[in-house]
């Protein structure tokens, strides 16, 4: 008989270490006030950054492929499930991101898995920043390269690094905003270096799409860089797109080569078509209301004024992720348990998520909040820090 103990162990550890982790069941749709755990809040901690998850365009699309296409996909993109959504979203993505191809993934995981593994093996070499997404450095450490991590947005570093390496391929990736910290790479800079040494440059813009740039283009339109800068670009549509799923764009070889030897892509069902569908429609909105970048531009001004007033330690970020530095795991639980109670939905983000000894609270801003959410929010936020 399996023995659990040591399972059980692990668990009460967790929880004496303030670590452990808990769902909280969601009852609305995504917006700026959401029903969880039976009472309603106002929600800081989604990532639908332009307020489309529950947009009714969005949904009508999503309604008229299920009654087209059904359901699931039923195949891997291979075998049957590719279906004219797929490939029209592919094409209009390629168009958007200013790029030959682009291709579509299940998840943004799967995409970074896909690209690394794909392109890196044994005797090759992957450079990442030291805070990167998780699934970028699971996908260098799966990939059986070499991984070395660089310090964080020090791209000096990164040269260093590049400069010492004998690798035949070497891979530089990085994130274009950081999930927990909420600050944008100098993507410039790595790719100068990365031309420097003739190193692949790939940048995960899961949190910068959409919401940077005057079109949405995020983190390169921001530093007016195209392929030849930055040959491998991925995007998640679970953040700003308000949908799901991911997708990678670059050179016609590049695509190709993904199509035949990443396995995350070639072993998986494909999206269903109306999630697809439903992300054609969103695309279209990213592109035709850049009001909504400029509303949420200017709430992200309006809360990092008031915490400045208040005092309040938030970590350096322009972006729709406003961190607050909490230090300790069990502060910064306790913290978000008063938020909650008082009517706020705010993550307390702890390690192994983030380094030892940075717990904080992962504030998020959307297009759908208003400006009077953001003084409640501030208002809040005094009352119980300082209580």
């Amino acid at each position: 008989m399996v023995d659990y103990a040591s399972l059980s162990e692990d668990l009460s550890q967790q929880k004496e270490a303030y670590l452990y982790r808990r769902r909280q069941l969601m009852q609305s749709p995504q917006g700026a006030v959401v029903k969880v755990d039976g009472r309603e809040c106002y929600n800081f901690c989604s990532n639908d950054y332009l307020g489309l998850a529950n947009h009714p365009r969005l949904i009508d699309a999503f309604k008229t492929a299920a009654n087209e296409y059904g359901v699931g996909s039923g195949a891997a993109h291979l075998i049957t499930g590719h279906s004219e959504h797929h490939h029209r979203l592919e094409e209009e993505l390629a168009e958007f991101t200013q790029r030959p191809r682009a291709l579509l993934f299940s998840t943004g995981y799967m995409a970074n898995l896909g690209v690394v593994s794909a392109l890196a093996g044994q005797g090759d070499a992957v450079f990442e920043d030291r805070l990167n997404h998780a699934s970028l450095l699971d996908a260098g450490l799966l990939s059986r390269a070499r991984l070395q991590r660089y310090a964080h947005l020090d791209s000096a570093d990164l040269h260093d690094k590049l400069s010492q390496s004998k690798a035949k391929l070497k891979l530089a990736v990085s994130d274009g905003i950081f999930s927990m910290d909420g600050d944008m790479a100098d993507a410039g800079a790595l790719a100068n270096v990365a031309n420097a040494h003739n190193a692949w440059l790939m940048i995960d813009d899961a949190h910068g799409l959409g919401v940077l740039g005057q079109h949405g283009g995020g983190t390169l339109e921001e530093y007016h860089l195209g392929v030849n800068d930055v040959p491998i670009l991925m995007g998640t549509f679970g953040k700003a797109f308000g949908t799901f799923g991911a997708f990678v764009a670059g050179e016609d070889i590049l695509i190709e080569s993904l199509i035949q030897k990443a396995r995350s892509y070639i072993y998986t069902t494909a999206l269903p078509p109306a999630v697809v569908a439903a992300t054609r429609a969103s695309l279209q909105l990213i592109q035709t209301e850049g009001w909504r970048r400029e509303h949420l531009q200017d709430l992200i001004k309006q809360f990092r004024q008031g915490a400045e007033q208040l005092g309040l330690s938030l970590m350096a970020s322009n972006s729709a992720i406003q961190p607050l530095m909490i230090g300790s795991s069990d502060q910064a639980v306790a913290l978000s348990e008063k938020m909650k109670a008082a009517g706020f939905l705010i993550s307390a983000i702890r390690p192994p998520t983030v380094p030892q000894d940075t717990a904080r609270l992962r504030i998020t801003l959307s297009a759908s909040h208003q400006p009077e959410h953001i003084e409640q929010l501030l208002s809040a936020l005094d009352k119980a820090v300082n209580a």
